[in-house]
């Protein structure tokens, strides 16, 4: 492989003083990637808990006032395989950055909006930076030893978690004592400004570079399939998933997807390499990054709902507040970080197939919990550190087994495929809990317990077949 530090083509370690230079630390690499990892996924959640402050806000509809997350969900969707393919083709440190200054700008202009359009344009902005992640995975593949990279890349995906539940805290504690929601944005603003001055001045970025010209006409029409798929299950629930505007969706992006297909086929350099999305090593890393993207996403709407639910009002819940839904998670971003840096020698005993699989499992258990036992707070505490040992477990084993099998200098891309169907099944997520909490409404619209024992059970069968499908991927690929 050309261009691969010679250490790495042949296996040899770089011996300091035996003719080999001593390998740079990684620890600030690793540092600044968390760092800016924790940054993107806090605006991914802060403004969850502020829907219904907005609707009050600019008097306007919740169906308008969703746009505010749907939009950020449609940026990130189309720019994450188009950022990690030109981080392989011009380096992963310069995308890096590139979402970061656009993190920060979508925050300014968030913070100073006075209109649902000019909050909706920011959010856009920021959505972009959900790249930053596969980015960073993609980094820590070319630049670490192949002995820590599990470990690294564990760490840097438990930054979902924690920023998700950083986010609902921040949220929660703003959200008590002021009801504009500036302040929120400009904290996003200087966590964001903090991150990218970290990786600038920290980040290594030493992997090989494909070069060439990017691929236009395949990046055009994947972000019009991307948007048109994401927007019809975003807003199926809304518009009625038998619409007239959902059906014409789904049948756009299915058509234009297959044009893609064909031009990403014949073109000489694609933009995404078909068999990184469905070849017979990458296809089930993308069906449990789906699951588990479907399994992670449904907690930040489910157990936000259920936690405030008031149980002398609807018979069921917790009676808590935005901030109590931020601080019923905490046990969750502890165990997910103590697990995520244990992964890699987990992984490296058993391998990362089993090792997800083994991750998969502990998240299908604690949504089969909440499912059988929820009236108490020992319940929500149990299932919220479970969920972070099955999540930190699993992220770490599934970023290395996402990019393992790929060349370096398609490593990006190849994270970035595995993230984008993550955020697909996310989306499925919400799309299937919404319509199930809905259609088993007791008075006044509100959610049965049923409902919400139900979607618990969904969830679970998610994760418990991601973990099925990481075992027969175990045993057909045991090397």
């Amino acid at each position: 492989m050309t261009g691969a530090p010679a250490a790495r083509r042949t296996g040899a370690p770089a011996v300091p003083g035996a003719g080999a230079p001593a390998a740079p630390p990684t620890g600030p690499t690793l540092l600044a990637l968390a760092v800016a990892g924790m940054v993107v996924s806090v605006q991914q959640t802060l403004v969850l808990p502020l829907l219904p402050q907005l609707m009050a806000r600019f008097d306007a509809p919740i169906t308008d006032v969703t746009w505010v997350f749907t939009a950020s969900l449609l940026a990130g969707a189309v720019a994450t395989p188009l950022l990690t393919r030109f981080g392989d083709m011009y380096g992963k440190k310069r995308m890096i950055l590139l979402a970061l200054v656009l993190l920060l700008a979508g925050s300014v202009v968030c913070a100073v909006s006075g209109t649902l359009p000019v909050l909706i344009a920011g959010r856009a902005l920021q959505g972009v930076s959900a790249a930053m992640i596969p980015l960073a995975i993609g980094m820590i593949r070319d630049t670490f030893p192949a002995a820590r990279v599990t470990t690294a890349i564990g760490i840097v995906s438990a930054t979902m978690g924690v920023g998700g539940s950083a986010g609902m805290i921040v949220t929660g504690l703003i959200a008590t004592r002021t009801g504009s929601h500036h302040p929120v944005f400009w904290i996003a603003a200087a966590l964001a400004a903090a991150g990218l001055v970290l990786v600038a001045a920290t980040a290594r970025d030493v992997g090989v570079r494909a070069g060439g010209r990017p691929d236009l006409p395949g990046a055009a029409l994947l972000a019009c399939w991307l948007v048109c798929l994401l927007l019809g299950i975003s807003q199926g629930n809304a518009w009625g998933w038998t619409s007239g505007g959902v059906l014409a969706l789904f049948g756009a992006a299915a058509a234009l997807c297959a044009v893609w297909v064909v031009i990403e086929l014949r073109v000489r350099a694609p933009l995404v390499r078909l068999n990184l999305l469905v070849g017979p090593r990458s296809l089930s890393a993308n069906v449990v990054s789906a699951l588990l993207g479907f399994s992670m996403f449904a907690a930040f709407t489910l157990i936000a709902g259920f936690v405030q639910a008031r149980p002398e009002e609807v018979g069921y819940g917790l009676g808590g507040s935005v901030l109590d839904v931020g601080l019923y998670m905490l046990p969750s971003t502890v165990t997910m970080l103590v697990f995520s840096a244990t992964a890699g020698r987990i992984a490296a005993r058993l391998g990362p197939a089993w090792t997800l699989a083994i991750g998969s499992a502990f998240a299908g258990l604690c949504y089969a919990w909440l499912a059988v036992s929820n009236s108490h707070v020992y319940d929500m505490l149990a299932f919220s550190a479970l969920q972070g040992v099955g999540f930190g477990i699993a992220y770490a084993a599934l970023g290395t087994l996402a990019v393992r099998h790929v060349p370096m200098d398609q490593s990006g891309i190849a994270s970035g495929i595995n993230s984008l169907v993550r955020t697909t099944g996310g989306s499925v997520a919400g799309a299937v809990t919404a319509s199930i909490l809905a259609g088993h409404a007791a008075g006044a619209g509100i959610p049965s317990l049923g409902a919400y024992e139900l979607c618990f059970w969904v969830v679970s069968a998610g994760a418990a077949l991601a973990a099925l499908i990481a075992v027969a991927h175990a045993l057909r690929h045991p090397g």
